[in-house]
């Protein structure tokens, strides 16, 4: 547990601040993917399937509704 701990407290920050520099369509189409990879693994294992299937799958579908939420943000001025 010990040793886990310590490279996960160097690398946290460390993406945390390599997401400052992005435009709107940047942050919604991760935060869509982000979401999508959870949402995709929590449902693999709720069904019995590949984990790892789940999640690569919810995280296209969330990376492209992050895009598309973003196009009609933009289109909805």
């Amino acid at each position: 547990m010990k040793r886990t701990l310590l490279p996960a407290a160097i690398v946290l920050p460390l993406l945390l601040a390599g997401c400052s520099g992005m435009n709107t369509t940047e942050q919604r189409v991760l935060s869509g993917g982000a979401i999508g990879v959870g949402a995709g693994a929590v449902t693999a294992v709720a069904t019995g399937g590949c984990t790892a299937c789940g999640a690569v799958v919810g995280g296209v579908v969330g990376a492209g509704a992050g895009y598309l939420y973003d196009q009609w943000k933009k289109n909805d001025k």
